[in-house]
């Protein structure tokens, strides 16, 4: 890996991203405070503990963001909106090095906002990697009108670098993958709301009948139902009543310990 890579986050997207940097180099990760911190650095033990030769001590964990200054290439990884990832971004350009690389896991939102947000759309690049970062190999790349060769090269190369296959997308919500996998999964829920079928049967008529290596159900337990809404309501997608529901009682998905189904 050519680039000394920083992450700005310390969720389930950044802590996998670290630690598939890990492989590769060494990774400077930000929380925003000593308490994420912690969680951070024992999610990245877990997750670098189920990988090969992985030494989790490759990951600086960090609750100082001017230590983002010493990296050339900064990936934004926080929740899904983008006043949150705007006002970040925002902190992050002036400290940022004259040539670093700027960028953002946003899996459906407006990669040339969020450019400008940082001050240096000319060097951004929406960087959407996918749960769980280190087994997913596609990379959506999207770029604002105004990027340079070189940060396209660089994002690229770095992919590349990490054993991921690079996609060039266009800037739209959702991109490729969120844009047409949505619909799909919200059209689960109101099926299930039409037929009254439960969302185990469902899932086993996707896998086994289609082939899909996880129903839609279960995927949007996997994503996390708040995470589901924001997507599905960045590409203009109707939100299923059941879906609001469950937000609405806490039940998140896998993460919260129950949604579709119960996982506790």
């Amino acid at each position: 890996m050519n680039e000394r890579l920083g992450i700005a986050g310390s969720g389930a997207i950044a802590c996998g991203l670290a630690s598939a940097a890990a492989q590769h180099g060494d990774v400077v990760l930000w929380a925003r405070s000593s308490q994420s911190a912690d969680r951070a650095r024992a999610s990245v033990e877990k997750v670098c503990g189920k990988l090969d030769d992985v030494d989790p001590s490759r990951v600086k964990v960090v609750d100082d963001l001017d230590a983002l200054g010493e990296v050339t290439f900064i990936v934004e990884s926080i929740v899904e909106d983008t006043a949150a990832k705007s006002d970040l971004l925002r902190q992050i350009g002036p400290l940022a090095a004259a040539d670093a690389v700027i960028g953002s896991t946003t899996s459906s939102l407006s990669v040339d906002e969020l450019a400008a947000a940082s001050g240096h759309p000319e060097r951004f690049v929406g960087l959407h990697v996918f749960n769980p970062v280190p087994r997913m190999k596609l990379v959506e790349l999207a770029f604002p009108p105004n990027v340079n060769g070189n940060t396209r090269e660089r994002a690229i190369a770095l992919c590349e670098a990490l054993g991921k296959t690079p996609v060039e997308v266009p800037d739209l919500p959702g991109f490729v993958v969120n844009r047409l996998l949505f619909p799909y999964l919200f059209s689960a829920v109101v099926f299930q709301e039409e037929t009254g079928l439960d969302a185990e049967s469902i899932d086993q008529c996707m896998t086994l009948g289609a082939g899909h290596p996880m129903g839609p159900l279960a995927l949007l337990d996997f994503v996390g139902l708040d995470v589901s809404k924001a997507i599905g309501e960045a590409i203009g997608t109707r939100i299923p009543a059941t879906v609001d529901r469950l937000i609405d009682e806490g039940a998140l998905g896998k993460k919260a310990g129950r949604g579709f189904y119960d996982y506790s």
